[in-house]
């Protein structure tokens, strides 16, 4: 798999998540209470401190867990919270030597439907309902990894022409819609929340 990325706005680190699935999967693990930009450059800050030009599940998975936290949270750190996603990367990339052989690709490879594939990320540790969604609409729309109803399975990310979410990154610009998107959906979120408890 070789494509252009555009996730982490940084050349080196949008070209191995291009080319390495398991960068890919673990960017999509970071993405959480960071910006876009930082979880997707992870990867690339995880191989390069490894001195490796790409993620091998196998050697994170067997990784010493204070070595590796040690790793995530030299600064600058990988996450906001270096120490808990070297946990969750380190199950990941558990799960992904276990049940695939530690072959990322493989988990879409061969998924016979978009709903196999929605199955088959949801197992992922780390990996709740919309975190699956959001990389099978990736996968589909940025990928070219479309099993038949992808577009179903993916929900609302997988829409075309929306900019919900990481999978619809293709630039600077896409970036700030998909910011502008998220932020109006949180600001909706509150005024709901606000209403409800008035509403008590």
């Amino acid at each position: 798999m070789s494509t252009q990325i555009h996730l982490a706005q940084q050349t080196e680190a949008d070209e191995l998540l291009g080319r390495s699935p398991l960068a890919a999967l673990v960017g999509m693990l970071l993405d959480q209470q960071v910006p876009m930009e930082w979880a997707f450059s992870g990867p690339y800050t995880i191989a390069r401190r490894l001195g490796r030009d790409d993620l091998d599940a196998g050697e994170i998975a067997a990784y010493d867990p204070e070595a590796f936290a040690a790793l995530l949270s030299d600064k600058p750190a990988v996450h906001r919270y270096p120490g808990s996603m070297a946990k969750r990367i380190q199950q990941l990339c558990a799960f992904l030597v276990d049940e695939y052989g530690g072959d990322a690709e493989a988990v879409w490879s061969d998924a016979g439907t978009g709903k196999e594939l929605l199955d088959r990320l949801k197992a992922l540790p780390g990996f709740g309902v919309q975190k699956a969604q959001i990389f099978l609409a990736l996968l589909g729309k940025q990928y070219g990894v479309r099993p038949r109803g992808w577009r179903e399975a993916a929900g609302s990310y997988g829409d075309e022409g929306s900019y919900r979410s990481a999978a619809d990154i293709t630039g600077p610009e896409s970036l700030a819609k998909v910011r502008a998107f998220k932020q109006e959906a949180k600001a909706a979120a509150k005024t709901a929340k606000a209403a409800k408890t008035t509403g008590n």
